[in-house]
């Protein structure tokens, strides 16, 4: 009786949408959410960068003392606030394009991810987004990048390709984090399995 007398939390727009739609492919970004969470930096501050509709983020806070989402998209944002903010201490979203200015106003992390968005910007903003994030980054935080790889275009659909611009294989990550970090792992998913 205790799952009854707890408030229903409405799902978002792109979730709904995939839970009509593909509800597997939910499985496979919850499990990137899992892996991000056992990656951060446990109980520090939590930053997500194009959280979109704040699927994932409930399995972040829960390994973080707070948690910002952060989107363009001021519906998403908005949405967030109403349906997961006002449930879940210390999840908060916040509408800000981390190129922008104003994001300095967010304060350090300790962790800073993204999942599912660097393959949709065009080039030229892929080095202001990551710069910018990695400035709010404290000097031994984490960081954190999750993209389709370009191995996988060519089974893509329509759709996915349409939006995804910016594709890159596991050398090329290696090789763009390079140039802002000491220590850049890759890993691999197939489905919800992760692997070096």
């Amino acid at each position: 009786s205790y799952q009854f007398a707890t408030p229903k939390i409405e799902l978002g727009p792109w979730t709904s949408y995939s839970l009509l739609n593909d509800p597997k492919h939910m499985s496979f970004v919850l499990a990137r959410y899992k892996f991000v969470a056992k990656m951060l930096r446990q109980n520090g501050r939590t930053l997500e960068v194009g959280c979109g509709d704040g699927f994932g983020a409930p399995i972040a806070k829960q390994h973080s003392a707070e948690y910002i989402g952060i989107d363009v998209d001021e519906r998403l944002i908005n949405d967030n606030s109403e349906r997961l903010s006002k449930k879940i201490a210390n999840l908060n979203f916040i509408l800000q394009d981390i190129t922008k200015p104003g994001a300095s106003r967010l304060g350090m992390f300790d962790t800073i991810f993204s999942v599912d968005v660097l393959e949709h910007l065009d080039a030229d903003k892929e080095k202001p987004f990551i710069e910018k994030s990695i400035e709010l980054l404290h000097k031994k935080g984490i960081y954190i990048c999750g993209t389709p790889s370009a191995y996988s275009s060519e089974y893509a659909s329509e759709r996915s390709k349409i939006q995804h611009i910016n594709l890159k294989t596991a050398p090329q990550k290696k090789e763009l984090f390079e140039i802002y970090f000491d220590y850049v792992w890759i890993f691999s998913m197939n489905d919800e399995v992760v692997h070096t």
